[in-house]
């Protein structure tokens, strides 16, 4: 546990800082204001203590960084639920400020590893496909939705915009793959598996840079593949998954889909769990769920994927 714990509430501009769970100061969003807390929190050996907010949390995340101190970026939800069970009911700036210092001070909190800045790179570039998708996903409702001739032309021209631009972030992806030595190596690892493609590896190294690193039941809960006990006294309750990354969770649910197809291992996994009575999309999440378990041991031992005669 560190000796001193700075827990942080970051808005748009400003942030809130308790040192400890003292009364906190208001601080503006400045660079140098945001570089010299950071240069005061690696002198004192300290725990700066964040939620995850996006891109609010970056130029705090990267003034951090640059000075070298430790921090943790924590979940919004588990914060809030921290707060909760320590009696505090109103949330204002400066109580969430408090509320994430006696955070870092009570819980075993990790330090977030800094991911290098190729890594940085390409999940800007794989959060910038994500929304580009999903505005084409919106506009083609918007065509099915039926439209006079001039909001049909206009619909039309946008979807040729986006088109030809998640092909240019796609090859601009590919090409910061290419562009660094162990990107590029992990990704040919994971594309000898099956169901795992370009946009799929891209994902995952954006995204899960814990890939090879954790064991396989970490891993299975950052992607939200880890199954949730539900039992309380003699109930037992059905398992269902929560949580983790959803965008990588839904990526990984269609590579199992493929999977199960070109691929006699989870052909028969998907089949075993079919007999056993699951329902087909629980099915589907087991065989995803140990896609991402095989992902992991390959990294781990930088061999590629090779097909086991055992489901």
């Amino acid at each position: 546990m560190p000796e001193v714990v700075i827990g942080v509430d970051v808005s748009k501009r400003w942030i809130d800082v308790s040192v400890g769970g003292a009364k906190a100061r208001r601080l503006e969003m400045e660079t140098e204001v945001l570089a010299a807390l950071a240069v005061q929190a690696r002198q004192q050996g300290a725990l700066v203590v964040f939620e995850a907010t996006g891109s609010y949390d970056a130029p705090l995340r990267e003034a951090l960084e640059a000075a070298g101190a430790s921090y943790v970026r924590v979940n919004p939800a588990q914060a809030r639920a921290f707060a909760q069970g320590c009696g505090t009911s109103c949330k204002t700036d400066a109580v969430d400020a408090r509320a994430l210092a006696e955070m870092g001070k009570r819980l075993d909190l990790v330090p977030t590893v800094p991911l290098p800045p190729a890594r940085r790179a390409l999940k800007a570039l794989a959060a910038r496909r994500r929304q580009l998708v999903d505005t084409r996903k919106q506009e083609l409702a918007r065509c099915d939705a039926g439209n006079d001739a001039i909001a049909r032309a206009s619909l039309d021209a946008h979807l040729d915009w986006l088109n030809a631009e998640i092909a240019r972030i796609e090859a601009a992806l590919r090409e910061a793959i290419r562009a660094d030595r162990d990107l590029a190596a992990a990704e040919r690892l994971l594309r000898t598996a099956p169901g795992v493609g370009p946009v799929v590896a891209a994902a995952l190294l954006s995204q899960q840079p814990e890939l090879g690193q954790a064991d396989r039941r970490s891993q299975a809960a950052l992607a939200g593949l880890a199954p949730l006990a539900r039992d309380s006294g003699q109930r037992r309750g059905t398992r269902a998954i929560s949580g983790g990354r959803p965008e990588l969770r839904a990526l990984l649910y269609l590579a199992a889909l493929t999977a199960i197809r070109c691929d006699p291992e989870f052909a028969a996994t998907h089949a075993r769990f079919m007999a056993a009575g699951k329902a087909f999309k629980q099915s589907i999440i087991a065989c995803a769920h140990k896609l991402l378990r095989r992902l992991n041991a390959m990294l781990k031992s930088g061999k590629p994927y090779t097909p086991q005669n055992t489901p």
